[in-house]
């Protein structure tokens, strides 16, 4: 810690020591103290606006120019995650709830959702009470579809610029542990009252958050990207029938 405020205080006192020896020769030159110090304090004084100007004025810029690169960036990391993996997982997790039918009738039309809308839904999902039917062979599916994209969810994971969307970053947690809880299970078609009751936790905790999280990335592509929202559009996993074709 020493070491690094050293240097700063270096460099600082070495140049007050320059401005004082530059006054110094001017000083020698002209002989007219009442310039130097005109001129100085007219410039001490400037200082302050200075400050004004950098520190409050260029640094919220830059750093609102700072803050929309990373924003960006965590949209195109949800945008891979939901392409890759997250619509189709969604999908999967949506056989599972026996209530999945109370969450069509607000997210099968995404392309009518309203400002206020969309709020009412989102609402709406986050309160949904899922039933999670743990039917074996769907449970082993869905381990194997995890297991294939293991190596996506470590990328995410690693990814410095998770770290600044806390729900996101929860749900590939959810989903990472999920993955982890299905694959150190010994046989999905024979699993104990506990284990079935705590898979369903799981479950149910990463269909909770993958809903929100998809409503708003779709909330997103609506308004920043018309083209990218259609073909999600057309795959809206909530659809009973979901034509990829263009009509």
């Amino acid at each position: 810690m020493k070491t690094k405020l050293r240097w700063p205080v270096t460099i600082g006192l070495l140049l007050i020591e320059l401005s004082a020896l530059v006054y110094y020769i001017h000083f020698l030159i002209f002989r007219d103290p009442h310039h130097i110090f005109l001129y100085f304090f007219g410039d001490l004084g400037f200082v302050f606006f200075e400050v004004l100007l950098v520190a409050l004025v260029l640094h919220r810029l830059l750093h609102h120019r700072k803050e929309r690169a990373v924003q960006q960036k965590l949209h195109m990391l949800v945008g891979a995650f939901f392409s890759e993996m997250g619509t189709e997982l969604l999908g999967a997790l949506a056989e599972f709830d026996e209530n999945a039918s109370a969450l069509e009738e607000h997210l099968a039309a995404p392309e009518e959702w309203s400002e206020a809308g969309f709020l009412d839904s989102r609402r709406i999902a986050e309160r949904h009470a899922s039933a999670m039917d743990r039917r074996p062979g769907d449970v082993g599916d869905l381990a194997r579809f995890l297991a294939r994209h293991k190596p996506l969810l470590l990328d995410l994971i690693q990814n410095p610029a998770l770290l600044r969307d806390e729900p996101f970053t929860n749900l590939v947690w959810a989903v990472f542990h999920l993955a982890k809880e299905l694959e150190h299970l010994p046989d999905p078609a024979a699993l104990s009252k506990s284990d079935r009751t705590h898979l369903g936790e799981d479950l149910r905790r990463v269909y909770t958050l993958l809903v929100v999280q998809w409503m708003d990335h779709m909330r997103h592509l609506q308004t920043a990207y018309p083209y990218l929202f259609s073909l999600a559009d057309r795959t809206n996993p909530f659809r009973r029938v979901s034509p990829v074709e263009v009509k």
